[in-house]
């Protein structure tokens, strides 16, 4: 398992490159959640996510093993980082992507100079096409979350949290793989034990649910939850224990309650956030942490839509 001292250690390697992003409150969604809500912004983050923060502790470190090229699998946000990362330090990046992925997407990962290839519809597809090219190209797999330097990398965010707010009673994140949440949790649970992490999935992307219910790993069938970024299909072999040991709650959140969270953060606060951002709000809004009167803080996970899909996001 990762350590606090793992997660310092990253922030000292990427401080360089990322953002401290801001923490904002918002009266009416404090007053609809019978909360005091503080959002973490990590939409606001460099490219769009809290991805390249993982993404530049563990590509930095392939660069420091003398690595001159990394691929990853991604058709969204960690292959935007790893793009993005590589450029920075000098060296190539291939993202395999899917051959159905959004041209916003594939657009940005070109901008920051990553080569994109198209391979299949599922991660079962991409992730061995990338590790393949890995291997012939004397390179390095970056993984999305299942990864200790990933995993300590996306964990600054809570040490972010601890410093920037004196009271906290509950922080809320969303879990896909389990990378942003191990991250986390362990610096959460490592510096004040007594402040609650809950977890947010899609009720239709309820891997991690099921895993904590049956004490073991469990994978469920494609899904196809708004919440894009949460599409995994079992949690992690390394972030899974984290969780098991740390988290305090995991709930589940449906897609209306998802869009209706994405429009009132859209038409309230003049803020885009991906609808996987939106869990978090939607579990809160809906009255399913299970805590009133207290200081709640929300991770919103990343901001890039595809403006053209908005219509189908809003309620």
């Amino acid at each position: 398992m990762i350590t606090l001292k793992d997660i310092q250690q990253a922030r000292a390697t990427i401080k360089a490159i990322t953002k401290v992003t801001p923490i904002f409150t918002s009266e009416q969604l404090s007053a609809v959640c019978k909360n005091t809500f503080f959002l973490k912004a990590e939409h606001l983050q460099k490219t769009g996510s809290f991805k390249i923060r993982g993404a530049t502790n563990k590509v930095t470190q392939a660069v420091k093993d003398g690595a001159t090229f990394v691929t990853a699998a991604s058709s969204g946000n960690h292959g935007q980082a790893v793009a993005y990362i590589a450029n920075q330090l000098g060296i190539q990046a291939t993202i395999v992507v899917p051959e159905d992925a959004a041209s916003c997407k594939l657009d940005a990962i070109k901008a920051y100079n990553g080569k994109v290839e198209a391979c299949g519809t599922t991660s079962a597809e991409r992730i061995p096409r990338a590790k393949m090219l890995a291997k012939e190209m004397d390179g390095v797999f970056i993984p999305p979350y299942d990864d200790p330097f990933i995993m300590a990398g996306q964990g600054t965010v809570g040490l972010e949290i601890l410093e920037q707010l004196d009271e906290i009673d509950a922080i809320v994140v969303p879990v896909g793989g389990g990378g942003l949440m191990s991250g986390i949790v362990t610096a959460v649970k490592e510096t004040n034990p007594s402040i609650r992490v809950i977890g947010v999935e899609p009720d239709t992307a309820n891997d991690t649910y099921l895993s904590l219910k049956k004490g073991q790993i469990t994978s469920i069938p494609r899904t196809s939850t708004i919440a894009d970024g949460l599409r995994t299909s079992q949690p992690g072999d390394l972030t899974f224990p984290v969780l098991q040991k740390y988290l305090d709650d995991l709930v589940l959140v449906s897609e209306n309650e998802i869009r209706h969270a994405f429009t009132f953060v859209f038409e309230r606060m003049k803020q885009v956030i991906e609808p996987s951002s939106a869990t978090t709000i939607a579990a809160a809004m809906y009255a399913k942490l299970g805590i009133q009167g207290k200081n709640v803080v929300a991770i919103l996970s990343g901001g890039n839509v595809d403006v053209r899909q908005m219509a189908s996001f809003l309620r």
